[in-house]
């Protein structure tokens, strides 16, 4: 599987766990870095999620998430782990690790004492809160996250139940993950101007937050307000996949004249004569029926039907797809998006292709995800260290 290698030249000493920070470096190790995972002797918890196919310890949102790295395992408490994981922060560009900070202070591995082992080492630090807060050094989950910045509320304000809920992924350690990211390569652009450490935070509870109240703050961004929070179109109820006679279709006609003549395509312009909906004023007030109205005529026609009488309209729509309907999706298929590889241990399995492209850029194969320890005595060969 074809990875890019434009990050090549780039060591990574990565102490990341679960997914927040190993989806980060899983980005990095895509486009080229070599990581070394660090782990202790049982490994990264996420490697035990999932039913595995051979291996305990190699569950299958290891697979996902840890492609690409090298893992060492180290006992930081030793004295042979303390000198590991110095030499390898010594021949690292940067170290990444979700530590809290008074077990990294344990360590002896805070910003101040890994700059004295490489003075130019980009030290990232991801956290559940900013350092300058009062919710600092406390354990951060997704659920947490999710619940703080307001996540919760937003599927009660589309379907009117008004039990929070958890929006059904870790998008607020993935979103983290890749805040992360550019993080680490904007401070790497600092330390090749300036040749000195570069100390970055990545606080999941800022970053979320930020990330949801980039639309979502709507006209109560104000001061004062002219309206309430919450961009009103993502939370409209009537704004949700239409039923066909075969499955769901999604259609984003937007302006007002795609409106319209979706009721010409549809078979039914005599719709727009209803008071309700026969000005563009009371089309847009009144979203709710014109959606109830075409549900009315779409299930009685499959998804193909209508994809392709919407494509002649140029109005755009797209299937629902389910998650196992996505190997089969023609665009993913005709990009080569899903992979079908031999682990040398765990035997055939599907990965996903990095969806950013470097064009033009030289290709290397990405390395399978790793066994809990398997590259502990290369890796140590090489920083000309041995296991006692």
């Amino acid at each position: 599987m074809p990875a890019t290698n434009v990050l090549s030249d780039l060591r990574i000493a990565d102490m990341t766990t679960v997914i927040f920070g190993p989806y980060c470096t899983q980005t990095l190790a895509d486009m080229g870095a070599e990581v070394v995972k660090v782990e202790p002797k049982n490994g990264d918890d996420f490697r035990n999620v999932g039913k595995p196919a051979n291996t305990k310890g190699m569950g299958p949102c290891h697979l996902t998430m840890n492609r690409g790295k090298r893992s060492v395992v180290w006992d930081m408490k030793s004295d042979e782990g303390q000198a590991a994981i110095r030499k390898l922060i010594q021949n690292s560009d940067v170290f990444i690790h979700n530590i809290r900070a008074d077990a990294v202070a344990r360590l002896g591995l805070t910003f101040e004492e890994v700059k004295k082992i490489k003075p130019d080492i980009v030290y990232v630090h991801c956290v559940g809160f900013g350092s300058e807060g009062p919710y600092a050094g406390r354990p951060a989950y997704d659920d947490l996250i999710q619940g703080l910045s307001g996540a919760t509320m937003l599927l009660p304000k589309v379907d009117g139940n008004e039990r929070p809920r958890f929006i059904p992924t870790a998008f607020a350690d993935k979103v983290s993950g890749l805040h992360a990211v550019y993080a680490t390569l904007a401070a790497l652009r600092q330390r090749d101007r300036t040749g000195k450490a570069v100390h970055v935070e990545v606080p999941m509870f800022e970053c979320i937050t930020h990330f949801l109240l980039e639309e979502h703050f709507y006209e109560a961004v104000f001061d004062p307000a002219v309206g309430p929070f919450c961009y009103q179109r993502q939370v409209d109820p009537c704004r949700q996949p239409l039923k066909t006679s075969n499955g769901y279709i999604v259609i984003a006609p937007y302006v007002d004249a795609r409106w319209v003549k979706l009721f010409d395509v549809i078979g039914a312009p005599q719709e727009l004569e209803d008071e309700r909906i026969n000005d563009y004023r009371g089309r847009y007030f009144n979203m709710d029926y014109m959606m109830d109205r075409v549900q009315h005529y779409f299930k009685d026609q499959t998804t193909e039907h209508w994809l392709e009488v919407l494509a002649g309209a140029d109005i755009p729509a797209a299937k629902a797809n389910d998650f196992p309907d996505l190997q089969e999706d023609p665009h993913l298929k005709a990009v080569n998006f899903f992979q079908r590889r031999e682990h040398p241990t765990e035997g055939g399995y599907w990965e996903t292709q990095p969806p950013v492209h470097f064009i033009g850029a030289p290709k290397k194969e990405i390395r399978p995800a790793p066994r809990i320890g398997e590259h502990t005595e290369e890796v140590l060969a090489e920083l000309g260290l041995s296991l006692d």
